[in-house]
Order: structure tokens, then C-alpha cells, then sequence
């Protein structure tokens, strides 16, 4: 359908002509019509109009029809001036029953009252079209701003527990793009506007948290069913937003969100992909919280934990292991998928001295096998071996660090474990190839060596940390005259090296 048709249809047609014009339109676009594509100024002249119907008193179907209208064409960023401004944002805004600064404060968000199913449907087409317009433009990111829209959406959370799934899912996701696009909102959100613990009881509902202690969620049934998709899908909108807030805002119940996170690490969702995307969420947002806070990780008295590990509990921390390894054996995309987990294990290992017991146990355990080179194998100490020699230098750093705090940062304990060739970048990079220690100070309990390790260690190869099979002596089958005669070939090519 041509737009000029429908722009000359819209100031004086029904309600009802305008819903079956606007329908027509939609309907050809989902078959592919690319019509509006090519004429910017029409379908800019088309947004201004639809904006203009709801701006009248029309009924929801109607008011559908007109936001999925707007939704559609708010995918070409070169028609949406219309709608990236004051009116437009807050039509929007309205559409989608937020508070959208003073001027919505006499208005209701969409949990208040029970929504009928038509008005339900033009509450997420609103937001996905706000998704839209504020994603594609600058200018409706400064309005956002303008009108408070992060404040509407923060009002919605309050009555997250009454959320249908897709309003709750892009009220988030909309609460995401405002504070990654827009720095400045992070830390109003989470001072004026409490976001931080509102979206902590968005996870706490989402994921169905019951607290038995301070800081400590029940322990999952094994027989509990998995994390249904839709519950799952809002907590990861939910921690990517909480990612973007603690940025910037370093105050808040930092303990409570590392409790759920902990939680979060426990449960299981409806596939194997989508329980590592949840773990890789919370490890970003465990990243962002003080290294202080990782003690709840460990510390569950109700459930209990090991005794020679101070009586701490393990179970996250594996997790944890178990993740990183998933990320190590993908073999790609190691930057971003690999060292937030190692930089989290780093910092725990470094300030909690469970956490490193623990760690280096799985991943350093006393040496035995000390014939074969470090970097060779399936071992988990044999893959970060081999990352410290990693193309990319953030990988290689992170790795090494990681194993060097694990050997509580002395030269001479990570030399036994990796070799001196592959740490040699970080020897460099720290000062320490003439050997010492780091900074940290770490407890005095020493490593016991094994009987294998103890009886093998002279004869290992410091540069390669393995011990090499003898060099057979290349003289050993020549006789007298062949052994002068390749004496003299050495004496010429010294005297030639030094003149």
C-alpha cells in the first residue's frame, strides 16, 4: 500500500478505517514490502500522523494497531524525528504506562490495575517501540532522559511480582539500553530511584530465592525442576542492567546480590546453553561488586561446608571452575568469554585464603608427573599453561596472573608448575626474572611436595619444567682424528665470531 494513500486517509477516517488501513500496512511490511524504506520523508510524515491518532481518545485495538505501526517504522532510524521528540517520548511513554516524569505522575503503571489481554498487547508494543526509537537515536536518548523515562520504568519494577512475561521482559530491556547508552542515568538510577534493589527482587522473584539465613538461599532440590525459560529470560535482562548500574554506582546491598548470584550458580535452566549464559551474566556482575562481598560465596552455615577448608563452602567456587573450563575447551572468543571468570578467580584467590586452597587443589595439585612438558595435556593446569603463551596478550596476562596467585606470587612455586619459558611474559612484565615474590602478602603455610616430585627435581629442565630425556654424546662413535678434526671446525668458527 502506498503511504501517500494512507496519509491522506488518516485525518478523516473512523477508528475503525484507520485500524484497517494501519493493518493493511503492517501486514504487507511482514511480507517483505520495503516500500517505506525508500521514501523516508513519507513514512516521517506517517509516524507524525499515527502519533497524532494517538493523541486522541481511541479505543486499544485501534491504539495496537497504531504502535505496532510505529514499531515497524521505528527500524529505519532515518524517519524517526517525529517520535524522538518531548510529545512523541511521552505518547510513547504513555502508550506503555510509565511515569514518565511530572508530567505522568498522575498515571498508573500497568501493574497497578489488571490489564484486559488487548490493553496488555499495547503495553508491549509501546516497548518495544520505546526499545526501538531510543536504540536507534541519540536525539530520544536525550528526551528519555528529559522525561524521566528510566524513572517510569523503575516504577514499574516495584510490581514486578505482578508481571505478565513480555511486559516485565522489555520493561528490562528497555531499562538496559537507557543505562548502557546513557552513562550519566546510572547513578540516578541507583541513588534516587532505588534500582538496584528493586532489580535484586526482580532475581530474587525470577528466580525463585527462599532465604534460610543471612545472606543464604535454601540449597536447590536436585529433583527441582529447571528454571523455566521465561523466568530465566527476565533475570539475564535484569543482571545486564545491574552490570551497567554497578559501573557507576558503587553503593548499595552489594552482600544481598552476591547471595542471589551465588544462588543463581546453583540452579539450572531448560537447556545446558542457556545455564552457561546465566553463569556468564553473573560472573560479569560478580566482577563489578567488591571483592569483599565474595566471602557469602563460601559462607553458608545452614548448609555447611568442609572442614579443612575452614569449614567454607565449595560448591560456587566449583561452579565456577567448572565454567571456566567449559569456556577454556570452547577454544575461541577468549577475551570476552574467558578472563572475566579468570579475573574473578584472580581476585577471590588473592584477598580469600579458602578460596585459593581450594582452587590451587583443582588446578595445581602436588606434582607427580613431571616428565612431561606443562603445557602438554588435558589437565586443567595444562590448558592454562598453555593460554600463558596466547597470542592475545590480555588471555596470556590474565592466565598467568591467575596462576601466579594460586602459587601465592612466588617466582620459584610457579616456575615448578609451569616451566620458565612460559612465564617468562610475566616475570618480565612484573620485574621478577632474577625470581622473588609479588606484592601480596600471603599466608606462611608451605606446599609439601611429593616423593616423586622431590626425587625427580634435579634433573628437571627449569626453562621447559619437565625432565628431558639425556642428550646422547655425539662423540661417543667417532674416533680420535673425527673428534680433532671437529675441534678444529670449532676453534676456526670462534676465532671467526670474534674478529
Amino acid at each position: 500500500m502506498d503511504v501517500n494513500v494512507i496519509l491522506s486517509q488518516l485525518d478523516t477516517a473512523s477508528e475503525e478505517e484507520i485500524g484497517e488501513l494501519l493493518q493493511q500496512f503492517n501486514r504487507e511490511v511482514g511480507r517483505g514490502s520495503a516500500c517505506f524504506y525508500v521514501k523516508p520523508k513519507q513514512t516521517a510524515k506517517l509516524c507524525q500522523a499515527v502519533l497524532m491518532v494517538l493523541g486522541r481518545q481511541v479505543q486499544p485495538g485501534c491504539q495496537r494497531t497504531c504502535v505496532e505501526t510505529l514499531r515497524i517504522l521505528s527500524r529505519d532510524k532515518r524517519v524517526l524525528a517525529p517520535v524522538a521528540t518531548r510529545e512523541g517520548m511521552l505518547t510513547l511513554g504513555r502508550m506503555a504506562k510509565l511515569h514518565a516524569g511530572q508530567e505522568g505522575d498522575n498515571q498508573k503503571s500497568p501493574q497497578e490495575d489488571a490489564l484486559s489481554e488487548e490493553e496488555e498487547r499495547v503495553v508491549v508494543e509501546a516497548l518495544k517501540c520505546l526499545c526501538n526509537v531510543v536504540y536507534n537515536s541519540p536525539a530520544a536518548q536525550q528526551v528519555s532522559v528529559d522525561v524521566q523515562l528510566a524513572h517510569g520504568l523503575c516504577n514499574s519494577l516495584r510490581t514486578a511480582h505482578t508481571w505478565h512475561h513480555e511486559v516485565g521482559l522489555f520493561t528490562l530491556r528497555l531499562l538496559f539500553l537507557v543505562s548502557a547508552l546513557r552513562p550519566d542515568v546510572r547513578g540516578v538510577l541507583g541513588r534516587d530511584w532505588h534500582a538496584v534493589r528493586l532489580l535484586s527482587e526482580v532475581l530474587e522473584h525470577s528466580l525463585d530465592v527462599r532465604w534460610v539465613g543471612p545472606y543464604e538461599a535454601a540449597r536447590p532440590d536436585p529433583q527441582t525442576l529447571p528454571v523455566p525459560a521465561e523466568d530465566n529470560e527476565r533475570a539475564m535482562e535484569a543482571l545486564k542492567v545491574l552490570f551497567n548500574l554497578t559501573l557507576s554506582y558503587n553503593r548499595g546491598e552489594f552482600r544481598l546480590m552476591a547471595a542471589i548470584l551465588r544462588q543463581l550458580l546453583m540452579l539450572k535452566t531448560e537447556t545446558e546453553e542457556k545455564t552457561e549464559e546465566a553463569h556468564s551474566h553473573a560472573v560479569n556482575l560478580l566482577n563489578n561488586l567488591p571483592v569483599s562481598c565474595l566471602d557469602v560465596l563460601i559462607d553458608v552455615p545452614v548448609q555447611g561446608g568442609q572442614e579443612k577448608y575452614g569449614g567454607k563452602n565449595m560448591d560456587a567456587i566449583q561452579k565456577l571452575l567448572d565454567f571456566m573450563e567449559k569456556r577454556i575447551d570452547k577454544g575461541s572468543n577468549y577475551k570476552e568469554g574467558l578472563t572475566p571468570v579468570l579475573s574473578l578467580l584472580t581476585e577471590g584467590s588473592r584477598h580469600h585464603r579458602e578460596v585459593r586452597r581450594y582452587i590451587k587443589a583443582q588446578v595445581l595439585p602436588p606434582l607427580k608427573e613431571v616428565k612431561i612438558r606443562p603445557e602438554i595435556g588435558s589437565t586443567i593446569r595444562n590448558k592454562l599453561v598453555r593460554l600463558m603463551t596466547h597470542v592475545d596478550m590480555d588471555v596470556k596476562q590474565t592466565a598467568a596472573e591467575f596462576l601466579f596467585v594460586l602459587c601465592k606470587e612466588s617466582v620459584d612455586n610457579l616456575l615448578k608448575y609451569t616451566g620458565y619459558g612460559n612465564a617468562a611474559g610475566l616475570l618480565v612484565a612484573r620485574g621478577l626474572l632474577a625470581g622473588g615474590r609479588g606484592e601480596t602478602q600471603y599466608s606462611e603455610d608451605e606446599d609439601s611436595d611429593t616423593e616423586e616430585y622431590k626425587s625427580a627435581k634435579p634433573f628437571i629442565n627449569p626453562i621447559t619444567g619437565h625432565v628431558e630425556e639425556p642428550m646422547p654424546n655425539p662423540t661417543k662413535e667417532m674416533t680420535e682424528e673425527q673428534k680433532e678434526h671437529e675441534a678444529l671446525k670449532l676453534v676456526n668458527m670462534l676465532d671467526k665470531l670474534t674478529r
